[in-house]
């Protein structure tokens, strides 16, 4: 595996499942309003003030973005390339998401996802675990 630690390759494998999950069922209450899942926004009452306006657009997009993640992660526990790759599009994108808050006055939560999704990016981009995937070999691209 290149030397990198299992147990931080494993961690992202499980954080993009993670983020699969909560990306679905943050869809799920956008397109289908009035379940019992609903209940999950008292967490974030505020973003579910921004995004239910936009309520099935802006679902579907979380349904494609729970599909992205779990695909991610299994390329990613695979060790696929295509896994690593798409990994990296999701984290980066991110952090540009994380930036264009900062840029329009929300420091605190812009800030904090910049620099939590660019330590993300960075551990993604590192030789060590470029190298996990195979990255330029055959093994890699199975």
């Amino acid at each position: 595996m290149g030397g990198e630690s299992p147990l931080g390759m494993t961690a992202i494998g499980v954080f993009l499942f993670f983020g699969a999950i909560m990306a679905c069922l943050a869809g799920t209450t956008l397109l289908w309003r009035g379940t019992v899942l609903d209940r999950m926004w008292a967490l974030n009452p505020t973003a579910y003030e921004q995004l239910a306006p936009l309520g099935r657009t802006v679902g579907g997009v979380f349904v494609i973005l729970s599909a992205s993640l779990a695909v991610a992660g299994v390329g990613w526990l695979r060790r696929r390339v295509w896994g690593w790759a798409l990994a990296v599009v999701i984290i980066a994108t991110q952090v540009v998401g994380d930036l264009v808050n900062v840029f329009l006055g929300q420091l605190v939560r812009g800030g904090a996802g910049v620099i939590i999704a660019g330590a993300l990016l960075f551990y993604l981009l590192r030789p060590r675990v470029r190298a996990a995937f195979g990255r330029g070999t055959e093994s890699g691209t199975r």
